[in-house]
């Protein structure tokens, strides 16, 4: 009899360890001390930029009060250093060959946001997007209005372009104008230079320019979260769009909901990837309205991306969901740059051997030929 009680003992204490094992794996994806907060998360492997935030909001305890300057400081670290070429001045130039930004400033306890869009002859989008937050009762600003609004608020005013942007022209129109953005025109898109004008016809179907290099070399996005130790949450975007758009266009980073959400009563969201197609389905918005129905971060995150994959074949994108415990995961699709892993940037206690961490997570490849409707409810 002792014997049996020992065995079942011992069992016990096992499946004790093994479930606790596993949720500690599955609450915040790597934590191993107990303590998710604070954090700060941002989509790329941008270090330089998350090790930024994680410093300015370590400069009180628990980073209490500091979620709004180590999101503008983290991410303007990115602005300064052009990560990628996607962020900040001298990077993508759309089809004049001019560089403009975009930018989102969201904070999740007042529902508060300050964005631009196309946004030009300012280097630092974040910032202006943050004067928008705090000195009007906007949410978005764009193009000449937005630069405009920028010099009133003491910015200035300087180009964008570089030796770079023009080379990237030069290339671009040498070779024909490809790849660009335009579809049922005339002449033909695919194989010249503007300019076009509308054909006569619309066809649904009409196909342009396929190869648009969705990735982290063409239309970068650097999105960021911070959360404090008592929940107060900020999340930014900011990018220079994608190579060769029509002067004019506005991406998803402008938009709430799309690159970035957050609500101090559940948690936040960012993304990144094809701004065109996201802006449609708003899945920073999904994903964090999905946790406030119950779904775990995970679950979220994989939701607001198949929801997207069941209506859009070939897309390319990333999500980093976050409640407001520090939990946290994330999901990504693609065919070509997003084919294998995404990688993304942590930094909280969780790790105490190391606070700063790259992290990666598998993307699903497989293109949905399914004839069905996507019905899962999210929330």
């Amino acid at each position: 009899m002792k014997k049996l009680v020992a065995v079942y003992v011992c069992l016990f204490l096992l499946a004790s360890f093994v479930w606790a094992k596993s949720t500690s794996n599955a609450s915040s994806g790597q934590g191993n001390t107990g303590q998710l907060l604070p954090i700060v998360i941002n989509t790329w492997p941008f270090s330089a930029a998350n090790e930024e935030a994680w410093r300015i909001l370590n400069l009180r305890k628990g980073g209490v009060g500091q979620t709004r300057d180590a999101v503008v400081g983290g991410i303007s670290q990115c602005e300064m250093l052009k990560c990628d070429h996607g962020i900040g001045y001298g990077g993508n130039p759309d089809e004049r060959g001019d560089v403009s930004l975009d930018a989102l400033l969201m904070d999740g306890s007042t529902m508060e946001v300050g964005a631009v869009g196309d946004l030009r002859r300012v280097k630092s989008a974040i910032k202006v997007a943050r004067h928008v937050l705090e000195h009007t009762y906007h949410t978005l600003l764009v193009g000449e209005g937005a630069g405009d609004f920028a010099n009133a608020m003491g910015f200035q005013t300087e180009s964008l372009n570089t030796a770079e942007t023009t080379e990237m022209l030069q290339n671009w129109t040498v070779h024909n104008c490809q790849p660009n953005f335009w579809r049922n025109v005339y002449p033909e898109s695919t194989s010249s230079c503007g300019p076009y004008k509308p054909l006569n016809s619309w066809d649904e179907e009409a196909s342009g320019t396929e190869d648009h290099e969705i990735g982290p070399d063409n239309h970068d996005t650097v999105t960021m979260a911070a959360i404090d130790v008592e929940g107060n949450i900020h999340v930014g975007t900011s990018t220079n769009g994608l190579r060769y758009s029509l002067p004019g266009r506005v991406g998803d980073a402008s938009v709430p909901g799309s690159g970035a959400y957050a609500d101090n009563d559940v948690g936040a969201a960012i993304t990144t990837g094809d701004g065109d197609i996201l802006m449609r389905f708003l899945p920073s918005f999904r994903a964090v309205e999905a946790m406030r129905a119950g779904k775990t971060p995970a679950e979220a995150a994989k939701l607001a991306i198949q929801r997207i994959r069941a209506r859009i074949h070939g897309f390319e994108g990333a999500i980093v969901v976050v409640d407001r415990f520090g939990n946290y995961a994330a999901a990504c699709h693609g065919v070509t740059h997003f084919a294998k892993r995404f990688h993304f940037m942590v930094s909280s206690p969780a790790n105490p051997n190391q606070p700063t961490r790259r992290e990666t997570v598998m993307c699903t490849t497989e293109i949905n030929n399914s004839t069905k409707p996507f019905h899962e409810v999210i929330w």
